[in-house]
């Protein structure tokens, strides 16, 4: 049997695909509802995209308090780097949507555009995470962490005493998944 050649789709996964299969028992309006999800994610990736290459050629929105336009002009103002990965091993990284570092303060903003609440502990992990990698004690700065959305932003100033537990835990964990990955070899 000589079987066609989709070497255009080598590597991707079709909505209605077998690997998630559940869409079998979905209804019409189910399989509608998730696919308006899987847009609006879509969506999300682009204004990352979006947004990052705007920080990075320093070109600001008009002002307003849109989600996107004060994320952008915020990092541009404040001279962030836009998506910095930070990584402390292959089992434990991320990507800040725009982070800097100067003098004694770490600034992290993340900007979301979906409806579902933001959570600051997401740019907790990434503040573990810088402190980390850049073995920098999270007692010796300070913090800002900000998220964008719906509008409206979110401001957090978190310290050694919520910073270094998560830090702890990314150790800990990491330890034991390489135990685990070591018995599988």
């Amino acid at each position: 049997m000589n079987f066609n050649k989709h070497s255009n789709l080598e590597g991707q996964h079709a909505f209605l695909g077998a690997s998630k299969y559940h869409w079998i028992n979905y209804s019409e309006d189910k399989v509608a509802e998730s696919y308006s999800r899987f847009l609006a994610t879509q969506k999300g990736t682009q204004l990352h995209e979006f947004a990052a290459q705007c920080i990075r050629l320093g070109q600001k929105l008009p002002k307003s308090k849109k989600t996107l336009n004060a994320y952008v002009n915020d990092a541009i103002g404040f001279k962030m780097t836009p998506e910095q990965i930070l990584f402390y091993s292959d089992n434990c990284f991320g990507t800040a949507d725009a982070i800097a570092f100067r003098g004694d303060l770490l600034r992290i903003h993340d900007l979301k555009t979906g409806a579902i609440p933001a959570h600051m502990e997401q740019l907790e992990v990434y503040a573990a995470l810088f402190c980390l990698e850049y073995k920098v004690k999270p007692a010796d700065i300070r913090m800002e962490l900000r998220l964008y959305q719906s509008d409206d932003i979110l401001v957090g100033n978190p310290t050694v005493e919520d910073i270094a537990p998560i830090m702890d835990k990314i150790i800990t964990f990491d330890r034991i998944i390489n135990k685990i990955k070591e018995q599988e070899e």
